[in-house]
């Protein structure tokens, strides 16, 4: 795993410092009070209850004295900042992740969010989705996570779990899932949902170009080479990305039917691909979702903020928590 990385951390009054924690990395933001990334620093996410709280401490302190602090966490997060369940995490379970941060950073207020909804409200204040007042933020990577913005709030729910959109079954004879249903969303439409996909197809065609950038045999294809031939031209690496589009665009026309969206923004890994996934997801799209020849356009852009979104957001969560404690329920 990478070591320590970092820049030169000010001190100023209204700092706030947003931090990401993922599954190899904890990478945190320090932002001054006009929004400006001004500090990072990263470390390698531990294994442990105990030994992940210093590291997000460790990661607070280099970004220096801030006034608030905020925290993405992969799973579900509760209102009061528990984090209840994390899989990508091992053994963390019912973690009150708040408590033990804030016992640790005296004076400072600390806010903890599902990952994936800070990235979204990042997206919505400083990138793809800046000025929307309805949108949502899907990340695409090992799984699918989701941020939803309503009308200028993000959406929280009873117990704040809203956004786990990965897990709404869409093929309940599809594969199974480490959640314990079958045929989620994420197992369909996530970066391994489309490895699955080009290894059926490796199978059917061995002398594929997918193939041969997977060194020959067809069980190694993973989604890195179907779009790296699909970006050559390769006809057979287009067609698994159209039908692995069609399974992105048929969760996005579920979620545009429930909350009408003006905006619908895609980051994670798998957004590198740009416009060889965009195009026919947004081509999907128009056939999948209710009346699309009828209502307005929703436009599905790629995210813009990289890997540093769930950290801009938490961090702007943090400060909106800090500043404004009674809207801290409603995001």
């Amino acid at each position: 795993m990478a070591g320590p990385s970092d820049t030169t951390a000010p001190t100023a009054v209204g700092l706030t410092a947003g931090i990401d924690l993922g599954g190899t990395k904890c990478l945190g933001v320090a932002l001054d009070e006009g929004g400006s990334v001004v500090a990072e620093h990263r470390l390698a996410t531990p294994v442990g209850t105990e030994a992940i709280v210093e590291t997000i401490v460790a990661v607070a302190t280099a970004l220096g004295s801030p006034a608030a602090v905020g925290v993405g966490a992969p799973g579900l997060v509760d209102v009061d900042g528990v984090l209840r369940f994390a899989p990508n995490l091992p053994g963390v379970v019912n973690v009150a992740l708040r408590t033990a941060i804030e016992a640790r950073l005296a004076g400072t207020r600390v806010r903890i969010e599902n990952d994936a909804s800070a990235a979204g409200w990042g997206e919505g204040r400083l990138g793809a989705a800046q000025g929307a007042r309805h949108a949502l933020m899907v990340t695409l990577g090992t799984g699918i996570g989701g941020g939803i913005i309503i009308d200028g709030e993000l959406l929280r729910g009873a117990s704040g779990f809203a956004g786990e959109i990965g897990h709404m079954v869409v093929d309940p004879n599809g594969p199974p899932c480490s959640c314990g249903k079958r045929g989620c969303w994420e197992r369909l439409a996530s970066g391994g949902g489309l490895g699955r996909l080009a290894r059926e197809a490796a199978v059917a065609d061995p002398g594929s170009r997918m193939v041969e950038l997977a060194g020959g045999d067809a069980d190694d294809v993973r989604g890195e080479h179907v779009t790296r031939a699909a970006g050559e031209g390769d006809t057979h690496a287009i067609a698994v990305m159209a039908r692995f589009a069609w399974w992105v665009a048929l969760g996005l026309a579920n979620l545009a039917a429930i909350f009408d969206p003006e905006k619908i923004v895609v980051g994670g890994g798998l957004v590198a691909a740009g416009d060889l996934l965009l195009a026919p997801v947004r081509e999907a799209f128009g056939g999948l979702v209710e009346g699309g020849e009828h209502r307005p356009e929703v436009a599905i852009v790629a995210a813009t903020l990289g890997e540093r979104a769930g950290a801009i957001g938490a961090a702007l969560l943090a400060r909106q928590e800090r500043l404004c404690p009674e809207r801290a329920m409603g995001g």
